[in-house]
């Protein structure tokens, strides 16, 4: 978005329509990301609600060192991954949702192995570590570079590329059955 660090400035300088802007840019992705992550609409809605809190706060602090795209990533994403650690190892399976499938594809026997498979890429999501987990689904799911990825979660290029390796890796393992 052109014009989107000035936007963040304004906001920083106490704009609430330049940061109700940009909430409205990024708010959908942010959502989905944090959903990705976290694998509950519920918990990613409390997560991008409180990383854009934490934003609106420190934004006096922003000045267009980095693209503010760049910088919310990176506090929802550290939001998530807290949250991540803090549980248990459990997983509601439930909480994961199951894509529709398109009216003349469905079936009974089709919805089930639709149905099935989702739990299982849940299941195997869940095996990730949490660094792991944000690492994959910034890069297979959102399209990030690695050096994005490694800006937005503070790690080096290298943790980055061994961390998407090793999921990779791990999930083509656990998803082997449904190839």
């Amino acid at each position: 978005m052109p014009g989107e660090n000035l936007l963040a400035v304004r906001a920083g300088e106490g704009d609430e329509e330049a940061f109700e802007l940009l909430v409205r840019t990024h708010g959908p992705v942010m959502l989905q990301l944090a959903t990705r992550l976290l694998g509950s609409r519920t918990e990613a809605e409390d997560a991008v609600q409180d990383a854009f809190v934490s934003a609106w706060r420190k934004l006096p602090e922003f000045r267009g060192d980095a693209e503010f795209k760049t910088w919310i990533y990176r506090i929802v994403t550290n939001r998530c991954l807290n949250q991540l650690r803090a549980r248990r190892p459990a997983t509601d399976l439930d909480s994961v949702p199951e894509p529709a499938a398109p009216e003349h594809e469905s079936s009974p026997a089709r919805a089930a192995e639709s149905h099935a498979a989702v739990r299982a890429l849940a299941v195997a999501m869940a095996g990730l570590s949490p660094e792991q987990r944000a690492c994959w689904v910034l890069r297979e799911l959102h399209g990030m570079s690695y050096e994005n990825i490694a800006e937005t979660v503070g790690i080096s290029l290298v943790a980055v590329r061994g961390r998407v390796f090793r999921a990779r890796r791990y999930l083509t393992e656990a998803m082997s059955a449904w190839r």
